[in-house]
């Protein structure tokens, strides 16, 4: 499973999971506030600008993005490859209200 399937496939009291209640840690528990901000991002411009439910992989999202953003292709590369990130856990830490995505950052 990868990022974006986990963000299309999760939801919070019957809706997407909103960008500020995503974070993500690597193996050992530890957030990355970088992956973590590129994701908060990321998920700012899904929200606004692509139809989270009408798209069925990350090339798709980009694509989207592409079209209706005047984002630069580094900026869109290096979102395809945050959706694609391999994720080994998904931990719903309920008393900080947040939706942790376990990832490897070696990967």
């Amino acid at each position: 499973m990868n990022v974006f399937q986990v963000l299309k496939f999760i939801t919070v009291n019957h809706q997407n999971v909103s960008p500020d209640q995503v974070t993500l840690t690597d193996l050992n528990g530890k957030p990355n506030g970088v992956m973590t901000d590129l994701v908060h991002d990321l998920l700012t411009k899904i929200y606004l600008f692509v139809d989270l439910g009408a798209v069925n992989d990350p090339h798709e999202v980009i694509t989207k993005l592409a079209t209706v953003t005047p984002l630069p292709e580094d900026v869109l590369d290096e979102y395809q490859k945050a959706l694609e990130q391999m994720v080994y856990q998904v931990n719903f830490a309920t008393k900080k209200q947040l939706v942790e995505i376990v990832y490897d950052d070696f990967v």
